[in-house]
């Protein structure tokens, strides 16, 4: 029986896509088929296969996985056009350009949801393991109602989640704590433990504020990623002038390595053993 896992921000650029990646390879490495997925993504930089185009992200999370690259690890690609407005891509084909509030209200909730749970469930059909990245944080109450890249998929699909926080930022227990007393009951108790990201420092400068996280949310930390410097690229919402790369032979294999690194960074900074657990 497949399992699966949702790795969930209490913001964008909380080090969702990167535990992923990490994630994909480590599982892989362990010898379990892995397929990663994201149910809607915004990026104007994507990766084309044949005959389909998905987030760049979710392509190099199934390089990660050692996997076939398939649209349905991202099934709703929205590249932005400005002016609120964004070309939608569908499995990996163009299907129409929609203004910001003409998607929330008659696409996400309707068509949306539907092709984004039929592609979780194909992967779910042929994978051992499928491990879901969410969207910015589920806690963003003006649009929650309009998520379909958060707690609609764990729920779907009754996946654990584990909720990552950039504490390079600062307001690290502020923010997972906010982010869980936001959530609705029924998402709430989806969620099992925390990742700290982007850690530098004395680590037993943090394990109070652990010891206090578990008391005040009945939730464990599951471990503190350090601030690492990696060659993989980022999403290009958060930076101004993100790295274009090409899918050579050549790159892969430079990937890989960089992959490689990272997995094993994550690898000895969680609780595998925890994690593993909420797999069964």
């Amino acid at each position: 029986m497949t399992k699966t896992l949702m790795i969930q921000g209490t913001s964008s650029g909380a080090g969702k896509t990167t535990l992923v990646t990490a994630l994909c390879r480590i599982f892989a490495d362990n010898g379990y088929s892995v397929a990663p997925f994201k149910s809607q993504n915004m990026s104007s930089y994507s990766y084309q296969g044949t005959d389909f185009e998905i987030s760049r992200a979710q392509a190099i999370q199934s390089i990660a996985a050692r996997a076939n690259i398939s649209p349905h690890m991202n099934p709703i690609l929205l590249k932005p056009l400005g002016d609120y407005k964004s070309a939608v891509y569908v499995r990996g084909k163009f299907y129409k350009k929609f203004h910001a509030d003409e998607y929330y209200k008659k696409f996400s909730l309707t068509r949306g949801l539907d092709i984004a749970k039929e592609s979780l469930d194909y992967l779910r059909h042929r994978y051992d393991i499928v491990i879901l990245e969410g969207a910015g944080s589920p806690a963003e109450i003006n649009v929650q109602k309009y998520d379909i890249a958060n707690m609609r998929m764990a729920k779907h699909c009754s996946s654990p989640v584990i909720l990552v926080s950039d504490i390079d930022r600062g307001g690290t227990f502020a923010s997972i704590v906010g982010t869980l007393e936001l959530l609705e009951k029924e998402y709430k108790r989806l969620v099992k433990g925390y990742v700290i990201n982007k850690f530098r420092g004395d680590i037993d400068i943090l394990r109070p504020g652990f010891l206090m996280l578990k008391k005040k949310t009945k939730r464990p930390v599951l471990g503190t990623i350090p601030l690492l410097k990696f060659n993989i690229p980022d999403e290009d919402s958060l930076h101004a002038n993100p790295k274009q790369v090409s899918f050579t032979k050549k790159y892969i294999k430079s990937l890989d390595k960089e992959i490689d690194h990272l997995s094993q960074v994550v690898r000895s900074s969680l609780n595998m053993k925890a994690i593993g657990d909420l797999l069964k």
